[in-house]
């Protein structure tokens, strides 16, 4: 397919509820869309960078930047086969991983879009729908937070995640099995910890936790083998696999017995499906991770669930979770089973990118054709 054109369309949509981690409190989901065209054809792909470099070093200013001046330059007025072959041509840039991912994902859509076939088809994905676990961020007081846990209970939702940090850690978690102590709870440190709180995290194998995310840095792999030998709830790590090699070291020494796989932090489709294979090889199980996503970036995540081995419950949830307005038609919606269906050519599940709703939250827009 011969690249057109690409758009780099910068949008605000404010959350319906501050959103806080152990690093930042976000007001707002501010994001950079990539737009491409191609012989008629239009593909869209979400970069998953923030405003600042709070979650991983790239932020909207540096994925800007390496799109416009070195990605684009690649596609612009070429033929190109596919996504695949856009991660050969782009394997001598070093990192930027949200950057590369979200054109890669452009060219997943318009691949889709040319054969006719659902991303799931395309990349080998056998479930029809997938479960949905909640994410739960920081709060000023334990009685909110529970008001929070108990709404999302009745709603179904598979799986609960608590931000944590410190001061804000076993006292609530302790609370929250005194009231729930037979929901799937799992917790989210983000990296806010270190070896000296060895005794903290021996304390929560009591909780009965499913896994406690991230607890140490987010490049390290090595304390977090020390630390998973010294408790028996699993470590999952999130922050600290960025590509199938880091992946598979940690594997090897022992850092983690669960890997969340955020497409876009491993640079992309292509990745998460080598990291997906090697994990399926050594039963490692996975989910597939959250971003605060609006919909483009949404929907794909719900394909790449869809593959065998990604058996966990996701960090997928619906739209108005996050927003009262998204760019996907429909917006994305969980069903009475608190799942979501997987779009297919088989089943009639078809999203299509909201213009309107785009053309409301753009801030900016930088065209190259």
């Amino acid at each position: 397919m011969r690249i057109d054109r690409i758009d780099i369309i910068r949008v605000k949509n404010p959350f319906t509820h501050p959103f806080e981690t152990s690093f930042v409190r976000f007001v707002e989901r501010d994001a950079l869309l990539v737009k491409i065209y191609s012989e008629g054809l239009v593909g869209y792909g979400e970069c998953k960078a923030f405003h600042a470099p709070l979650y991983n070093p790239e932020d909207n200013g540096t994925c800007l930047h390496i799109i416009k001046n070195f990605l684009a330059p690649l596609l612009l007025h070429q033929e190109i086969e596919g996504p695949v072959e856009f991660m050969q041509r782009v394997a001598f840039i070093r990192g930027n991983r949200l950057a590369i991912a979200s054109v890669e994902n452009a060219l997943w859509e318009l691949k889709r879009q040319r054969e006719g076939k659902s991303l799931k088809t395309l990349i080998g994905g056998t479930r029809d729908e997938v479960e949905v676990g909640v994410s739960l961020g920081i709060e000023a007081d334990i009685s909110t937070l529970l008001k929070k846990i108990e709404k999302y209970l009745a709603e179904g939702y598979h799986r609960t995640k608590i931000k944590i940090k410190p001061g804000k850690d076993i006292t609530v978690l302790r609370e929250i099995r005194r009231h729930y102590p037979d929901i799937t709870l799992t917790v989210d440190a983000n990296s806010d910890y270190t070896l000296d709180d060895i005794e903290l995290f021996k304390a929560m194998d009591d909780l009965n936790l499913a896994y406690i995310e991230q607890p140490l840095g987010e490049n390290d792999i090595i304390d977090h083998a020390v630390l998973q030998k010294a408790i028996n709830t699993p470590i999952c790590l999130d922050e600290s696999i960025i590509s199938v090699e880091s992946a598979r070291q940690a594997i090897e020494i022992g850092s983690c017995r669960i890997i969340n796989v955020k497409s876009s932090r491993v640079g992309g489709i292509c990745e998460s499906i080598r990291i997906h294979d090697l994990c399926r090889k050594h039963d490692i199980p996975l989910w597939v991770g959250g971003m605060t996503e609006l919909g483009i970036g949404r929907v794909q995540n719900i394909s790449l669930a869809s593959l065998p081995h990604f058996t966990l419950a996701h960090d997928i949830a619906a739209s108005n979770r996050y927003f009262a307005e998204d760019i996907t038609i429909p917006v994305v919606n969980i069903t009475d089973r608190c799942t979501l269906i997987v779009p297919d050519e088989t089943n009639g599940v078809h999203y299509e990118v909201d213009e309107k709703a785009i053309d409301r939250m753009m801030v900016s827009r930088d065209v190259m054709k």
